[in-house]
């Protein structure tokens, strides 16, 4: 069977950096995060809207290991971290007073992972 490998430089250096800050502030979240993105890319989350209002509280973190799309309404702020992010997901999260985060400047302002719920 022939090994399939990541390509993209960006998915590479960030599964490197989060398993570097896991080992670094000891927690288990960027880890997983890491293995997550890891997987094949088919396996990679796609939220919706819809499950973010859900599941979220008011001036919630929320850390979506693959793609958030605009699907669905939100009704209150909270502050989003996903790999990417469809153009009507990101303008319906700003019009609720929310932010779009990557992983990556989550990872900077949050290094020790605490009250981030991962949505998957």
């Amino acid at each position: 069977m022939k090994s399939i490998k990541k390509t993209n430089p960006r998915i590479l250096k960030l599964i490197d950096d989060l398993k570097a800050k896991s080992r670094e502030q000891n927690v288990g979240i960027w880890r997983d995060i890491a293995l997550r993105l890891d997987k094949p890319t088919k396996h990679y989350a796609e939220i919706n809207l819809s499950k973010i209002s859900r599941y979220s509280k008011d001036n919630e973190t929320v850390l979506v290991p693959g793609k958030v799309l605009g699907t669905g309404n939100i009704d209150h702020p909270v502050t989003v971290a996903a790999l990417n992010f469809s153009m009507t997901a990101e303008q319906l999260i700003m019009g609720a007073n929310g932010k779009c985060l990557s992983i990556e400047q989550l990872m900077q302002t949050n290094p020790t992972g605490k009250g981030v719920r991962i949505l998957k």
